[in-house]
């Protein structure tokens, strides 16, 4: 039974909330006084000399040029991330112009501020532009700001959803503060080769026992139309995060491109951020919005719905720009009390349209606020009753408008998603690693329990490519961890491994205990094999994951929380660290982003290259 205090809420989570406020003070005061300045300047258009307005409404119809040249109509500024090589971005080709006719009919009007680029990991894993992947969270970011810096906007719709896309967005709106800003989603294709199967042909392939050829087709088969990968990795998890920020219109997440209540859902966005403005009077800026108590709620969503590693990095990154600091042991304490109540691949076997099918984070957010393991009271897009009022699901109406319906009681597929009453396990999928090793954190959800501990031999590589070699070669027939090293921010960017998933999954599916000690990472793909991801400090910063040698015994226990190399003490001292890896990034763009990697934060600071004056 859940343990509540006098005010409804966990006591857990309301400690955890008050140490990050406490810890923050100084830092989120700073940034409520800088947002302070840029309020209460009505229409943003009214400031700008005649000679600004007019280069910033010359390619306007007329209409809108005349409401423009008024200044009492709030003006929207659309950020997409549109391009037609993401399928989960494809469908956004069309918003820009939907979102126009919305916005003039709700009395303002909107134009395009920018672009921000959108790259896809699904494409780039295991190649040369992975290692741009991670930067580009920021540079989206600072797109954002960009796009928004010509101060002719009154509020903003953000377009995005995929890996570091939303939380680039949004940590580029979150330097805008003062204005309001809704995320628009697009929806995930519908289902097809389930992701068991999927991953079945992969593990066949590494094998050997596939064919290029049926790789291919399951892979197509998996990915085969518009709209968002169907599995609970980074992109889905970013929808649920925003969700449970009131960053969403309720339930808007995980509709379907091509369905009609789409359309209608990016209208009522359009509708709602107009009343969201100074100048239509029920004035909601972002950087109000997401304070403390909006963060701890993103991660207890992550957490109760066992979602993507990534987010230990990204929702660090994303509280600093709201001058706000978390760590990963907010994340651990809070994974100790938030029960996991969704099964969606890959710690299940079903996908996203399932989990929606289910009651999605609607259904999620209802059982945790109600249950006091969530803060209800917050600010959201969506009005005045917090997080209370998104505890139900939208549907098209008569006249061709969003309704809200209330949620059914029960989870429409208790295998997929249960109440909190019946969890499907007592903690929240993630959780933090530490010993002699340094600090990471693993993905619980995803390994089964009898594999959370593991005791074997190491063996070390400095590669994706030097594993997978072996592996061919029959060398890793046996019991081992695999120590994978020089793969953090500042020795190569921190590409995604994604290679790893199906050749240590094939070797755990052959009888060996197996497991992956890396200081890289590998997102919400993580699947069946024991992963500590994100060992910081990183080998490339002198981390002492770079003394373990082959054979040195190493224990991964998820149960107590440890990471360790089993070596004598004092031997273990005297070992310096493997000396410095040349630096192979280059060509490939990679050259683009020395400076980057220079900088760059450590992950448990949110691997940012923004905000690297302030240590967590």
């Amino acid at each position: 039974m859940t343990t509540t205090t006098t005010s409804g809420l966990h006591p857990v989570i309301q400690q955890v909330t008050q140490r990050i406020t406490e810890r923050s003070r100084s830092l989120r005061s700073a940034y409520l006084e800088q947002l302070r300045q840029f309020k209460g300047r009505g229409p943003r258009r009214s400031s700008l000399s005649c000679a600004n307005q007019a280069h910033a409404n010359a390619a306007m119809d007329s209409k809108s040029k005349i409401w423009l040249a008024q200044a009492q109509k709030p003006n929207i500024g659309i950020v997409t991330a549109y391009n037609d090589m993401l399928s989960a971005h494809q469908p956004y080709e069309g918003y820009p112009e939907l979102i126009r006719q919305a916005a003039l009919k709700a009395g303002a009007t909107a134009q395009v501020a920018g672009a921000v680029p959108a790259m896809c990991d699904g494409v780039t894993q295991g190649r040369p532009g992975m290692e741009l992947s991670l930067f580009s969270r920021d540079v989206i970011a600072q797109a954002t700001a960009v796009a928004l810096s010509h101060d002719a906007f009154d509020a903003a719709l953000c377009l995005g959803i995929c890996d570091k896309i939303v939380p680039g967005l949004l940590i580029g709106a979150l330097a805008f503060g003062h204005l309001p800003v809704i995320f628009v989603p697009a929806g995930p294709m519908g289902s097809g080769l389930s992701n068991k199967e999927k991953a079945a042909v992969r593990e066949r392939y590494a094998q050997g026992k596939a064919t290029k050829e049926e790789l291919l087709a399951a892979e197509s088969a998996a990915y085969h139309s518009a709209g968002t990968c169907t599995f609970y990795g980074t992109a889905n998890s970013n929808q649920m995060l925003l969700e449970a920020m009131g960053l969403h219109l309720p339930g808007s997440a995980f509709v379907h491109p091509s369905s009609p209540l789409r359309n209608a859902l990016t209208e009522a966005a359009t509708e709602r951020i107009v009343q969201l403005t100074e100048i239509a009077g029920d004035y909601t800026p972002i950087g109000e919005l997401v304070n403390e108590k909006a963060i701890v709620n993103a991660l207890i969503s992550l957490l109760a719905t066992g979602g993507s590693t990534n987010h230990t990095i990204h929702w660090i990154a994303v509280a600093r720009a709201a001058g706000i600091l978390i760590d990963w042991q907010d994340f651990d304490e809070l994974s100790s009390v938030v029960p996991l109540l969704a099964r969606v691949y890959p710690n299940g076997t079903a996908d996203v349209n399932a989990f929606q099918d289910a009651g999605g984070p609607s259904f999620v957010i209802r059982e945790l606020v109600n249950a006091g393991l969530m803060h209800g009271d917050v600010m959201t897009v969506f009005g005045k009753q917090g997080l209370h009022g998104h505890a139900v699901t939208p549907s098209l109406g008569e006249d061709g408008r969003v309704q809200w319906d209330a949620l059914p009681e029960v989870s429409g597929d208790t295998s997929v998603l249960r109440p909190v009453a019946e969890p499907f396990a007592p903690t929240g999928g993630l959780r933090l690693l530490q010993g002699n090793l340094g600090r990471a954190i693993v993905k619980a959800s995803a390994v089964p329990e009898d594999a959370w501990i593991i005791r074997a031999p190491a063996v070390v590589f400095e590669s994706q490519d030097a594993l997978v070699n072996a592996y061919k070669a029959g060398e890793l027939n046996r019991d081992f961890v695999a120590v994978v090293i020089y793969q953090g921010p500042r020795a190569n960017g921190m590409p995604e491994l994604h290679q790893f998933t199906p050749v240590l999954g094939s070797l755990m599916s052959a009888g060996h205990k197996v497991a992956l000690v890396t200081d890289g990472r590998m997102s919400g793909a993580s699947g069946k094999v024991p992963a500590a991801l994100h060992v910081s400090p990183e080998v490339a910063q002198g981390g002492p994951l770079g003394k373990v040698r082959d054979g040195d015994l190493i224990e991964l226990n998820v149960h107590t929380g440890e990471l360790r190399a089993l070596v004598d003490e004092a031997e273990w001292n005297s070992r310096a660290v493997r000396s410095a890896k040349p630096d192979t990034t280059t060509g490939f763009g990679r050259d683009l982003f020395a400076a980057q990697r220079l900088v760059v934060t450590s992950p448990e600071q949110g691997a940012s290259t923004l905000f690297i004056d302030t240590a967590v």
